[in-house]
């Protein structure tokens, strides 16, 4: 049987499966067909000569919830709240995103004010009933909202964290006047406070939850009628998977679904290569992803933002994005400065060279120009380097430069747009980019790595020998995983202990039936605990670890001593004199599963390189030496230029670095200035 990958991404959808038995395996790359997304899945399937009825599990990343947040495209969802927060999710925290300047906009509100309803009701901050939920006063909304045909409702009433109450008494009321309506409630998306978070969480839950139950349903059947008959898993943004059925009900934890697999792919790297910190790079055709792994396990933050001031509450690995890969389309400012993306021209109707159509400059055109890129592309098909260049010399002609000049500027431009991406990443983790090494991931990551890496000092680079499939290869690499939290404050001096047993064990029996509900037995369960804890005053908390089994008195003077060194890792200082206070209780729940064996992705060849090709470096070209990626031995040494092609990326290696290919047949590159 086969275990199998896939990562839709904006412009391919990759395949990686191994064969549980043997442990073999194949690997697929296609364009994604963006009007159907599941056909893309099916294509990748039959590419790979993969009997579906031979498939035991196929671990699925997704792109499809994020687009369609980004996009607004979805139908419209009714949300309904306390009377007086009616504006909650579009007034945000009113923070600005660039102080100075006047013409800023927020986006675009998830759900609109004229489907926001409010009703009179309110508990306190102590779960107590202020004002009691009139009964017809609901009615009379629940019936508005289906007289208006809403697919969807969000419920969120201020300070229901505390006492669930009345939302639960607002859904049952909806569901008697509008059955078949998906309503889904703040206290069950993320009972905790902060009310703009966990409004504008239900919201994205609200809004999401018709869209990727049409999609899984309808994936779902064309995988039944060709004979696959094994479990359909999602990727999840916290780095774990989970069934469709949890995947259709919980869609907020699907927003990083694809990149999930790419960090999850340097997590392996990390676990079987040596090499204990890494910056994780993905570049596809439309984006750049950044993250970081440190000892084997992704950072993960719980202040991830869609977009400026649109929160999303869960727990998520800490994954930056930005608009620029393969596809990233070159423009002209109106002050004449040449900008690239994040506009793609995706896989419709993708980059000039592809011949589909497509007449904007891209980042693949410019690599193609350059000669970086093989004009077979690894023999999936011919690329045009005449309507590469055409398109090219116009854009060059707008901003009075050459066609090599303004090629190679594209390159500098969209590499420096990563770099920051990464400083972006490092920088506010507090974390030292010359003590990590750089994963390249993507099909048109390693052109880029090597640039990238130089402008942030970081002294090496790792490409895979499957870089171009990571994100699918992670994906088979992944465990069933899922994040539990309830809110509970008390200061750590004066916390009782019985109330943290009895919470973690109401939250260790939920983690346990949702694992069981994804077909995990529970000898393959591990349930970690944690706490988001702050200094008592602060505005912000740090999540600390929280011994396992019955906790006692005792064990207080050790958390605290925990929650002090995980600070100043964070934060850069502590202070043992400042009072600590809990403010959420929370569990990681993993379901093991069975690992990808260790590949061994090297050739048996020589380094003797089969061919020279010439290739542009900084107003310069280069006879750069070209070797065949998948045969090339362990321990074989190059000196740069050259250019790596293997099945799915090509590799660049630049004059001044050097590279080596390690026991796994990662290609291990030295930065050099």
């Amino acid at each position: 049987m086969w275990r199998v990958g896939i990562d839709v991404g904006g412009t391919f959808t990759d395949l990686f499966a191994w064969n549980e038995e043997d442990g073999s395996y194949k690997t697929a790359k296609v364009l994604t067909t963006k009007d159907d997304r599941s056909r893309g899945v099916l294509e990748s399937i039959e590419t790979a000569g993969l009997p579906f009825d031979h498939i035991s599990f196929l671990m699925h990343g997704t792109t499809t919830a994020t687009n369609s947040l980004i996009e607004r495209d979805y139908p419209d969802a009714a949300f309904v709240t306390t009377e007086g927060f009616r504006d909650t999710i579009e007034i945000g925290r009113q923070h600005r995103k660039a102080l100075y300047d006047p013409y800023q906009t927020k986006p675009q509100p998830l759900i609109r004010r004229r489907h926001r309803f409010t009703i009179d009701e309110r508990m306190s901050a102590k779960g107590e009933v202020r004002r009691e939920l009139q009964d017809e006063a609901a009615r009379e909304i629940a019936r508005e909202i289906k007289a208006r045909g809403y697919g969807s409702v969000g419920i969120g009433f201020i300070n229901s964290y505390a006492n669930d109450a009345h939302e639960k008494k607002m859904r049952d009321i909806i569901l008697e006047e509008a059955p078949g309506v998906h309503v889904v409630m703040s206290s069950d998306t993320r009972p905790v406070f902060r009310e703009h978070g966990r409004f504008t969480t239900t919201a994205i839950r609200a809004c999401l939850m018709p869209i990727m139950t049409h999609y899984f349903d309808r994936l779902s059947e064309v995988l039944e009628e060709r004979g696959f008959a094994g479990k359909l898993l999602i990727l999840k943004s916290n780095g774990g998977v989970m069934g469709a059925q949890n995947a259709k009900l919980r869609p907020e934890e699907l927003i990083e679904s694809g990149p999930a697999g790419g960090v999850a792919y340097a997590s392996y790297l990390s676990r079987h290569a040596g090499f204990e910190n890494i910056i994780h790079t993905d570049v596809g055709g439309t984006s750049f992803d950044v993250s970081i792994v440190e000892k084997g396990e992704g950072l993960i933050t719980r202040d991830h933002e869609l977009e400026w001031e649109v929160p999303v509450a869960v727990p998520m690995l800490d994954i930056h994005s930005v608009g620029a890969g393969g596809g990233s389309i070159g423009w002209v400012d109106e002050g004449g400065s040449l900008r690239m993306g994040p506009q793609s021209a995706g896989s419709t109707p993708g980059p000039a060279c592809y011949g589909r159509g497509g007449t904007e400059p891209t980042i693949t055109d410019a690599n193609l120009v350059l000669g970086r890129l093989n004009p077979s592309l690894s023999d999936k098909f011919e690329l045009d380097k005449t309507a590469a260049e055409a398109a090219i010399d116009r854009l060059a002609e707008k901003i009075g430069l050459s066609r090599l000049e303004t090629a190679d500027g594209m390159i500098k431009i969209s590499c420096e747009t990563m770099a920051q991406a990464v400083k972006g990443v490092v920088v506010a983790r507090a974390r030292d980019p010359r003590d990590f090494v750089l994963a390249s991931f993507g099909g048109a990551g390693p052109m880029h790595a090597c640039f990238v890496a130089q402008a942030m000092s970081i002294p090496q680079v790792v490409i895979p020998g499957a870089a171009g499939v990571a994100s699918a290869f992670g994906a088979t690499a992944m465990d069933m995983r899922h994040d539990i939290e309830t809110f509970h404050y008390a200061a750590l001096g004066e916390v009782k202990v019985a109330d943290l047993n009895r919470l973690y064990d109401q939250i260790e029996a939920d983690a346990r039936k949702r694992l069981a509900a994804d077909g995990i037995s529970d000898d393959s369960m591990e349930l970690r605990r944690t706490a988001q804890m702050r200094y008592v005053g602060q505005t912000y908390e740090v999540e600390n670890d929280i011994p396992s089994g019955e906790l006692t008195d005792s064990h207080i003077p050790q958390i605290a001593t925990a929650f002090h060194a995980a600070h100043e890792k964070e934060y850069g200082v502590s202070n043992e004199a400042f009072e600590i206070a809990f403010v959420s209780l929370s569990v990681t729940a993993v379901g093991k599963m069975k690992e990808p064996p260790v590949y061994d992705f090297s050739g048996q060849k020589s380094v003797e390189s089969h061919a020279t090709r010439p290739v542009y470096f900084d107003g310069t070209w280069h006879d750069a030496k070209l070797y065949d990626g998948k045969n090339i031995a362990p321990g074989a040494k190059m000196q740069g230029p050259a250019v790596v092609e293997y099945l799915d990326s090509i590799a660049v290696i630049p004059p001044n670095c050097s590279g080596e290919v390690d026991k796994s047949g990662n290609l291990v590159v030295t930065i050099g200035n």
